[in-house]
């Protein structure tokens, strides 16, 4: 990567050599126009970044950064349905690098270190900017695909951060618990905060509008900015946020409900129809059936005792995130936790990163009726009743997409009963921005039918 980079910025010194021997004023037209190709890359000094390399590159998305070694693909894999077209062929600038942080969980480009970020500069610029934090426990690359490539064809600006901590051990950063969470809090606003100066290093001027975006835990992060900094942003994306409250609901008091009672459903008969009963009560949507088994054995478990850890880590004793797929009345046994039996200590650390509802900014919320992860009666249904109730639903749209499911890649699998989110993400984010920029109010949030003829992969009936 290092030197495809070297090759790059050889080829683009002699855009740039001028900007750097020369100020602004002094400087040829020709040489500091910001439309043309990497114009004043030079200049780009994004603050507070410990390490940056910045690229001038043919095409700034997936397809090119894919070739070049700007991205990761294992980052972004698995986030969109297959076959999904995207846009390409966006020049511009990108710059990866990293903020000073003491852990060292993300193992991109080398450098064994977290708070990493990529921000891209596409050189037909349309005056904006959109942040995003990874979904996850992934790095910074994994809204490339479906996010940065899609604003970056618009013309806007992108910066992505790992949040600050990545992979399945996230928690274990020293910080008390809930503080692996609290700093994605810190290394979304530090982002957003320089690449802003960085922006108006490039072109000249600043953002006119900057937008948040992110999928899972970057929804959540949508949220929380919009809630907790909104001097910072004109409005929002939630694709299917996930949700934290002290009083619940959260992860911890749903999924061990579903780690005791599937087996029991798999195994059928009586039992396994109580089982399915109690799984439904614990918010488990409705036919949502068929996606249990593989959601068993990829995600909640995972899900369940890596966020345990981090928000109540003395449950297992000297144990470090539980035992994997253990069953109920094992020692320790993530299904076997009581949230609403834990000590107080254990709500205070998820209060300490639980959203309120008090959005201050537009913002827009897509969630699929079959998300089984982060189902939609716990998240999004949830989410939307804190932004009434905080009084703020006149900034709040929240959509519901018939048969989508948390992961589009799911629909290879299923193309018959599950249907991809991207394109009401994507409709979603432009409502959004029309929004903010035309005083275009969306249309209310509600229920969005799967499409009858569209080509699932690009068709949303999300309409004006």
């Amino acid at each position: 990567m290092r030197a495809t980079r070297t090759l790059l910025l050889l080829a683009s010194s002699a855009l740039t050599a001028g900007l750097l021997t020369a100020p602004a004023e002094a400087a040829p037209a020709t040489a500091a126009a910001p439309d043309r190709h990497c114009a004043r890359e030079g200049r780009i000094d994004v603050p507070g970044a410990e390490v940056q390399e910045t690229a001038c590159l043919d095409d700034l998305t997936t397809a090119g950064t894919s070739l070049s070694g700007h991205t990761n693909t294992s980052d972004w894999e698995g986030l969109h349905a297959s076959g999904t077209p995207n846009p390409s062929g966006v020049p511009g600038i990108q710059v990866d690098g990293y903020f000073p942080d003491g852990s060292a969980t993300n193992t991109n480009n080398g450098w064994n270190h977290d708070s990493q970020f990529v921000l891209r500069v596409p050189d037909d610029w349309n005056g904006g900017l959109v942040v995003s934090g990874a979904p996850g426990v992934r790095r910074q690359y994994a809204n490339d695909f479906v996010i940065g490539d899609r604003v970056l064809a618009r013309g806007f600006a992108f910066a992505s951060t790992d949040k600050g901590n990545t992979g399945t051990a996230f928690y274990d950063d020293g910080s008390q618990p809930g503080g692996s969470i609290r700093e994605w809090h810190r290394r979304v606003t530090q982002l957003a905060r320089a690449a802003k100066v960085a922006v108006e290093q490039r072109y000249g001027r600043p953002p006119a509008h900057t937008y948040m975006a992110g999928i899972s835990n970057g929804g959540y992060l949508v949220r929380w900015q919009l809630e907790n900094r909104p001097g910072l942003y004109d409005g929002g994306l939630d694709w299917e946020g996930s949700l934290f409250r002290a009083a619940g609901p959260n992860l911890l008091t749903y999924l061990p409900t579903a780690l005791r009672e599937y087996p029991t459903y798999a195994a059928g008969g009586e039992a396994g129809d109580r089982a399915e009963r109690r799984m439904l009560r614990a918010g488990f949507e409705p036919g949502s059936q068929f996606l249990w088994e593989y959601h068993y054995g990829v995600y909640w478990d995972l899900t369940q005792r890596i966020y345990r850890e981090e928000l109540d880590p003395s449950y297992d004793g000297d144990l470090e995130a539980g035992v994997p797929f253990c069953q109920a009345g094992t020692p320790g046994c993530d299904a076997d936790y009581d949230y609403a039996e834990r000590p107080r200590a254990v709500r205070d650390a998820v209060r300490s990163v639980q959203l309120t509802g008090e959005i201050k900014r537009p913002l827009l919320t897509v969630h699929g009726t079959l998300d089984t992860l982060l189902p939609p009666d716990t998240a999004g249904r949830a989410y939307e009743r804190l932004v009434r109730r905080a009084g703020a639903g006149r900034l709040h749209r929240s959509y519901e997409v018939e048969d989508g499911t948390h992961v589009d890649s799911l629909y290879t699998t299923y193309p018959g009963r599950l249907r991809p989110l991207l394109p009401c993400a994507t409709r979603a984010f432009d409502r959004m921005v029309a929004w903010v920029e035309d005083d275009r109010t969306p249309p209310a949030g509600g229920f969005v039918e799967r499409p009858r003829r569209d080509d699932l992969r690009t068709g949303c009936s999300l309409q004006e």
